[in-house]
């Protein structure tokens, strides 16, 4: 369920204190473990290191992620393919065959 139309986005305050401390466009990293705040326009060109639980992920916002949250571009969890020791068999024979195929 989404947050009130009434109450309006939620942006973490000391987020916006940092962002308001820095020049647009600077380079340095903003941390943040608020990984619910939305992000609004004014965060557009900076980098923030959004924490996922374990280390700070480096994401740097541009125009087509205002709206959404910081943490859906810090994943949490760690995807570790499918098939174990058949997919690792499966997946050499399929490098093999490009490459003799640039050879000819």
């Amino acid at each position: 369920m989404s947050r009130s139309s009434k109450k309006g986005p939620y942006v973490d305050a000391k987020l916006l204190a940092k962002i308001a401390k820095l020049k647009p466009g600077d380079k340095t990293v903003i941390k943040t473990w608020s990984r619910a705040s939305e992000i609004s326009p004014e965060m557009v060109g900076f980098a923030f290191g959004v924490h996922n639980g374990k280390d700070f992920i480096s994401v740097r916002i541009s125009e087509e992620m205002v709206g959404h949250r910081l943490g859906e571009f810090a994943l949490t969890r760690k995807f570790v393919r499918h098939g174990g020791k058949m997919q690792k068999e499966i997946e050499k024979k399929a490098e093999v065959k490009p490459a003799a195929a640039e050879k000819k």
